[in-house]
Parts: structure tokens; sequence; C-alpha cells
């Protein structure tokens, strides 16, 4: 298979062109193939001369899909290395950008092709870019490019760096919002062992939206329900934002969706009771969510203990707490164990007189009277230092005026 090899003599852009192109006329014969390949060089050249680098991107990628499927993966990547390179030709953030949209365009044109060299060349374009959008709109075709060709594994890892990214990326629209983290909460949902982070970015995109606009809630009506199963479902989430979003709150009044909103509310504000009593009367539909009621039992009763904690004075009977959550005396310390383990509550247990002392605990909910009580909280440490700092300067003042009173004695 014949290769670009661009030399000294040639600009490599100059070089792509005239592979592309005999690559593209190579049926055709000598006679025909030739005049169009120096014409197809002769643009290029023109467009080498006089800056007009996004028509060069255009002329340089017309025949992409040609070079993916004829040349090997290696020559593909140093095609494309010598076409992302373009974008560091302009200094205009515009021209940038359109240069940008017309090579990914063709990068993700086949997704079932080379998907893992393709999503290579977006990556490598994404680290040549100067303008936070252009590598926004970049990894958004990387993203949507991973699922369709199936190779999401090698853009699973950038997940972590999230909030990075869209520190850098900067302002970007709300649609492209929940588009990037939608389709991230998709990509996670159907891997167990990344459930909690599935959960987050859903979580994030029900966030985007206000109550403003009804059109635009209705919208988001099944991923809110999606959201609530899957906390229902994650044995170690135990505490969400979901019942103070508005594409979730649509849902308590919605003649489909009422009951998966009132579970949600029991899950993060009632007690084992007020579920077994909803399952006795919902069984079908919770199946229908392929929720398991033995493993709901199971955080209910962890939910329902942390709401012991927080209710009480700090001390929670053994006795109270085996009627709240339903089991025998003998269990009682097993499902306190339980709670200290998934860090629920932080306690010590006096055996002696059959009461959990509490220390701290989680909130299920994080709402306004958290945040006001947070807020104290954070008052009175701050008028703490001070006063710890007010009493190390008074001590400095009198320890430097003693020295100097010192020193005229010894004068």
């Amino acid at each position: 298979m014949t290769t670009v090899v661009p030399t000294s003599e040639e600009d490599p852009s100059l070089s792509v062109v005239r592979f592309a192109s005999e690559l593209a006329w190579a049926d055709a014969g000598p006679e025909v193939a030739e005049p169009q390949v120096s014409r197809l060089c002769r643009e290029a050249e023109e467009f080498i001369a006089m800056g007009k680098w996004l028509e060069l991107a255009s002329l340089m990628v017309t025949s992409a899909e040609l070079i993916f499927s004829k040349v090997s993966e290696k020559d593909v990547e140093s095609i494309f290395t010598i076409i992302c390179n373009l974008v560091t030709k302009t200094e205009n953030p515009d021209e940038e950008l359109e240069i940008t949209k017309v090579i990914a365009a063709k990068v993700i044109q086949q997704p079932n092709e080379k998907p893992a060299v393709r999503l290579k060349i977006l990556f490598n374009l994404y680290n040549l870019l100067e303008t936070p959008y252009s590598r926004f709109y970049v990894y958004l075709k990387a993203l949507n490019l991973s699922v369709h060709g199936k190779v999401a594994e090698h853009i699973i890892p950038s997940f972590a760096k999230m909030d990075s990214f869209l520190k850098d990326w900067g302002s970007i629209g709300i649609v492209e919002q929940r588009e990037l983290f939608l389709t991230i909460s998709d990509i996670l949902k159907d891997n167990k062992s990344m459930a909690k982070d599935s959960l987050k970015f859903l979580t994030k995109y029900l966030a985007t939206f206000s109550g403003d606009d009804a059109p635009a809630l209705s919208e988001a009506k099944e991923e809110a329900v999606r959201a609530i199963v899957e906390f229902v479902k994650a044995p170690d989430i135990f505490q969400c934002d979901l019942l103070d979003m508005p594409a979730v709150g649509q849902l308590e009044k919605d003649a489909k969706y009422a009951l998966v909103y009132q579970l949600l509310k029991i899950f993060l504000t009632q007690t084992l009771d007020a579920y077994l009593e909803f399952h006795a009367a919902n069984s079908t539909l919770l199946k229908s969510y392929d929720l398991v009621h033995e493993e709901c039992i199971t955080k209910m009763r962890l939910m329902s203990l942390v709401d012991l904690a927080s209710a009480g004075s700090g001390q929670i009977p053994y006795a109270l707490i085996r009627d709240t959550l339903r089991i025998n005396d003998d269990e009682v310390e097993l499902w306190v164990v339980k709670a200290i383990t998934a860090k629920l509550i932080d306690c010590k247990m006096d055996q002696m007189n059959q009461v959990v002392i509490v220390s701290h605990h989680t909130d299920r909910v994080f709402d306004q009277h958290q945040w006001q009580t947070l807020r104290t909280k954070l008052a009175t440490w701050r008028g703490n230092i001070a006063n710890v700092i007010s009493t190390i300067q008074a001590n400095k003042i009198t320890e430097d005026g003693s020295q100097a009173a010192q020193g005229l004695v010894v004068r």
C-alpha cells in the first residue's frame, strides 16, 4: 500500500492532498487521474499561499472515508495528524472552530470502522486546540463516537476529570450541558461498578432544569424516574438532592409517575413502616422497575436508623431500633455495625444500658435546614478561631512588654 511521505521540498498538507487524490482517482487510469490530481494539488497550493486554512481543511478531508477504509491504522493517524495541525495555523477563534467542525464531521462519519483510531484522532485534535469551546465541541463528538463505535472504555477514564474539564471549557450552553451529562450517565448506567457515577451525572443533568420552563421539564420526566430508581437500587447511596429538583418535583402530581415520586419521598424522609405499606399496595410497580423487595428493606432499615439518629437526643434505645427496623433483639447491634460500616453514623453501643450513643450522623437530605445548621457551625468555628488568635496576640504583646521591661532593668 502506497503511503504519504512528506519531504522537505513539499508542504506536508500538500503531500496529504496529493496522496488522497491519487487514492481517490486510482481506478480511473493515468489519463484521467493525473489531471485531477494536479488540479487538486494546485488548489491546495493556492490555499496554503493565501492562508485559507478552512478551505484547505475541507479539501484535505474530502476523501477521508477512503483513507479510513484503505489505509493502515498507523498511516491514518499520520495523515490526520497533519490535517488536525491546521487548527494551529489560524489565530482566529471562529476559524479554528470551523476547521474543527469540518475535521470532526469526517472523523465521526462512520463510527463502526476503525472506531478506536477515530477516537484517538479526536483526542489529538482536542490537544491542539486553543479555544475552550472548540475543545468542548471535540470532546462531545468523541463522547458520541465512543457510544456509536462501542469503544466507550477508552473515554470513561476521562470522566474523573470532568470538573476540571468544565472549568477549562468555561461557559457552555444549558442544552449542551444536558447532552454532555446525559450521555456520560448513559455510558455508565450499564456498568454496575459505576452506578454511583451514573447517578451523579444523571443528577447533574436534572439539575439543569428550572421550574420556569414547563416544556423543557416534561422532556426530563423519564430521566427523573430513572434517577429515582437508580437511587433506590443503589445499596451504598443514602443521600441525594433529587427532592429539591423541579425536574423530579413535577412527578409528584403526574398521573403516570406520582407513585415513583412517593417512593423517593419514603426513602428520603420516612421509615421502614411507610415502605412496607407502600409495597403492600404497589408490589407490581416495584417489580416493573426491577426493584428487589428484600434489597429495599435492607436499605430502608439503614435509612430508618439514620432517621432515629437525627430525630433523637443522641441516645437511641435498643428497643426503639428493634421496633423501628422490625428485627429481633439479637440483631440490633448487627444493624448498628452495618450503619457504622456504611458511614451513616458514628456512635458507641452501651450494652449495659441498652442504648446507642450517637456522636454524628449523615443527613438523608441536605436542604435549607441543613445549610442553616452548617452556616451556624461555621460561624461558631470562625468565632472560636478569632478568639484564639486574639488570645495569642494578647499574650505576645504581654510577653514583648515583659522582655522590654527586663531590658530596662538590666541597663
